[in-house]
Order: C-alpha cells, then sequence, then structure tokens
C-alpha cells in the first residue's frame, strides 16, 4: 500500500516537473510572465505597498540607483542578446539575404514612421512633448510571439517567422534611434576608452578567439566606459554583440558550439524570465492617485496609445501591402490577407522598447513617464486583445487561393 502511495507521488511529482518544463520552454511563457509582473507592479503601485516600491527603485546603490542598474545595466545584458539575434539572423538565419529582408524591412519602416506621425500629430501643440515621437514605434517581440504561441496552430508558421524578422529589424530601428537622437553631452576621454575596447574585440574576432571570458571581461568595460560617456549604456551590449564570433573554431565544430550561439543560449533564459520581468515590473508601476478618468485622453498618453494602436497597424499592414502589391516580395506562404493584418495588430504591443524609450525621452521628469506608461499599457492592450480576436476568427488562405494567385 505504502509502496503503491510512493509510486503516485512519483508519477504527480513528475507531471508537475512536466508541466513546468512545458511552460518554461513554450514561446508564450515569456509573455505570460510579463503580463503577470506587469499586473503585479500596477497593484503595488496603487496599494499601500507603494512607499515600498517607489522607494527602493529611488534607493541609490555604489553611485546609481536600483531604478538605474536595472534601466542601465539589466538592460544592457538584453541589448546583448538582442545585438546576438540580430548578427545572427543577418548572417546565418531569417535575414541572411535580400529577398527574405524585404518584406518584413518595408514593414518594419512602415511601422516605425506611421506611429510618430500618428505621435507627433496629436502633440505636436506642446514642445515639450516632442522628443517622445519614438515610443510607440517599437514592437515588443515576447508579447507579440507569446500572444502568437497561445494561438498556436490557428496561425501559419511562415507568418511566426514574418513578426519574428519584423521585430528584429523593429529593434535595430530603436537601437539606431536611441543611438541617434537620445545621446548628449559626451565625454570624449570615456568615449575614446570604449571605442578602444571595441578594437580590442575586433581583433580577438580576427585572431579566432573563441573563448567568451576575454570578450565578456572587455565587454564589462565596455559598458563602464559606454555609461560615463553620455551615449546610454544600453548599446555597449549591441556593441560587443557585434564583435562575437558567429563561426565556431575549427571549421569542423559544429555551428552550434559557435561563441555566439554558445553565448545566446546561455543568455536567453536569464533574459526572458528574469531581466525583461524585472524591468517590466520596476517600470510598469504607475500610481494612479488623483488621476481622472480622462487622463488617457490628454496628448501624451493619447499619442502614444493612438501610435500604438492604429499607427502600428497601418504602417505595417499597409507597407506590406504595397511591397507585395509592386511585386518586391511575396505574402507569407499559407497567410490570409485577414491573418496578416492581426499580425500588424499585435506589432502594436510596444510594451519593453517603448517604456525604455520613454524613460530616456523624459528624464527626470516623472509625471510625463507616467503618462508614457498609461499610453504604452493602454495601446499594448488594446492591440493584443484586437490581434488576438482577429487571428483566432480569421480564416486561413485555402490552397486553391493561393494557386490563383500565383498563376
Amino acid at each position: 500500500m505504502d509502496r503503491a502511495r510512493g509510486d503516485v507521488k512519483k508519477i504527480q511529482s513528475h507531471r508537475r516537473v512536466s508541466l513546468m518544463r512545458r511552460f518554461f520552454d513554450s514561446e508564450a511563457s515569456g509573455g505570460i510572465i510579463l503580463m503577470g509582473v506587469t499586473v503585479v507592479a500596477l497593484v503595488i503601485a496603487n496599494s499601500p505597498a507603494s512607499g515600498i516600491y517607489f522607494g527602493v527603485l529611488k534607493t541609490y546603490v555604489f553611485g546609481l540607483s536600483v531604478l538605474h542598474w536595472i534601466n542601465d545595466a539589466l538592460m544592457a545584458v538584453f541589448f546583448l542578446l538582442v545585438g546576438l539575434e540580430i548578427k545572427r539572423e543577418f548572417l546565418d538565419g531569417q535575414l541572411s539575404t535580400w529577398p527574405r529582408r524585404v518584406l518584413p524591412g518595408i514593414a518594419a519602416f512602415g511601422g516605425m514612421v506611421v506611429p510618430a506621425l500618428v505621435y507627433l500629430t496629436v502633440t505636436w501643440n506642446d514642445p515639450d512633448l516632442l522628443r517622445g515621437w519614438a515610443i510607440p514605434a517599437a514592437t515588443d517581440i515576447a508579447f507579440a510571439l507569446g500572444v502568437l504561441a497561445v494561438l498556436g496552430t490557428r496561425v501559419p508558421t511562415s507568418l511566426k517567422i514574418f513578426l519574428t524578422a519584423l521585430a528584429i529589424l523593429d529593434d535595430l530601428g530603436a537601437i539606431l534611434i536611441i543611438a541617434i537622437f537620445y545621446t548628449s553631452n559626451l565625454a570624449l576621454p570615456m568615449l575614446g576608452l570604449a571605442a578602444l575596447c571595441i578594437v580590442v574585440l575586433v581583433v580577438l574576432n580576427r585572431f579566432g578567439v573563441t573563448a567568451l571570458s576575454p570578450y565578456l571581461v572587455l565587454g564589462a568595460a565596455l559598458w563602464f566606459f559606454v555609461l560615463k560617456s553620455g551615449i546610454h549604456a544600453t548599446l555597449a551590449g549591441v556593441a560587443l554583440a557585434l564583435t562575437i564570433p558567429l563561426q565556431a573554431q575549427p571549421k569542423k565544430t559544429r555551428a552550434e558550439d559557435s561563441p555566439l550561439h554558445r553565448l545566446e543560449h546561455a543568455l536567453q533564459p536569464w533574459v526572458a524570465y528574469a531581466i525583461i520581468p524585472i524591468f517590466g515590473f520596476a517600470n510598469a508601476g504607475v500610481s494612479f492617485e488623483g488621476m481622472a478618468l480622462g487622463a488617457i485622453l490628454t496628448p501624451l498618453p493619447l499619442g502614444v496609445a493612438l501610435g500604438l494602436f492604429l499607427g502600428k497597424q497601418v504602417g505595417v499592414y499597409a507597407f506590406a501591402e504595397l511591397a507585395i502589391r509592386f511585386g518586391l516580395a511575396d505574402r507569407p506562404a499559407g497567410a490570409s490577407r485577414l491573418q496578416c493584418y492581426g499580425v500588424a495588430l499585435l506589432c502594436g504591443i510596444g510594451f519593453t522598447m517603448s517604456l525604455f524609450i520613454g524613460a530616456l525621452a523624459f528624464p527626470d521628469q516623472p509625471n510625463l513617464i507616467d503618462a508614457t506608461k498609461i499610453g504604452v499599457l493602454a495601446g499594448s492592450l488594446l492591440s493584443a486583445l484586437a490581434g488576438f480576436l482577429l487571428l483566432r476568427v480569421a480564416p486561413r488562405e485555402r490552397p486553391y487561393a493561393r494557386e490563383a494567385r500565383s498563376m
């Protein structure tokens, strides 16, 4: 009897472990965790514990506040992973050839330009808000792919690949925007030391050094010099990523054993299940105390929300359709127009990068940052719900329709 009970407990324990493993292996898990911590942050920020929450974020440790450590240091690791993904996709992935880059590239461009124009149209009367034009120009890949993963086989694989490629190019655009438009007061000596670190990293790459430790040690020094140079510290992560070798040495070794693949695989769980949730928890909390229901209709949050919800869907879908109509690219295989439109809606989920750019656009202006958070949350939520519902009911493309179009 005791033995039977022991066997039952083992089976139950194995089931629990299997369920947890399946959850963390799922594409949706990162998005679900991010949604959860966002809700928790909002609840805490509007509870009696709000003083502790905001107090901890403002606490200084080794010269930086906890919030700055999260946004400048932890997010540098996030940008390192983004840089690794961009490099891999461009050299050996879905973006390795020009035909593969055309459709997501044109769609990503439209998905950055139109939201920015929508935001500027709403906020043009207030010059202080114009710096936030890039806030609705970003797509949160974890959230968007999480929604697609929940939909399962309802969405063709080609659309998931298209969204991934678009989001990667979108991230590349956001990185360029941060580097060009949100950099000021450069400290040339520190910038010179940062450049020296990059030169040494490139030399290591050229000499075929495949051990990760030299790159990571120099990367830490690079982060410090970039932090002190006036350029946002997270860009050090991107610069480091571009110097990590993609090819394994010797050539007989599997590609999966290359330094880039090893580092990417090592970082992915930490970024998905620790860094991004911590960032979301620290940045999503906004207190609604004394805030009227009509606060969303003020220019800043309204411009951000409309930029994400309307600007993204119009920009992504319209530019993609134009590329297809003019013969520059093909529609993703097996995807109907309605399904493509549903994915364009999901591109309006701009959570992580939008909050990040908002903090850069309005430094030391907590009221504007809170207004940005409201707009990002509203626009992202509307985009997620609308995209999910549309993709759930959207019919798949019929085989004969696909054949007719190719004739």
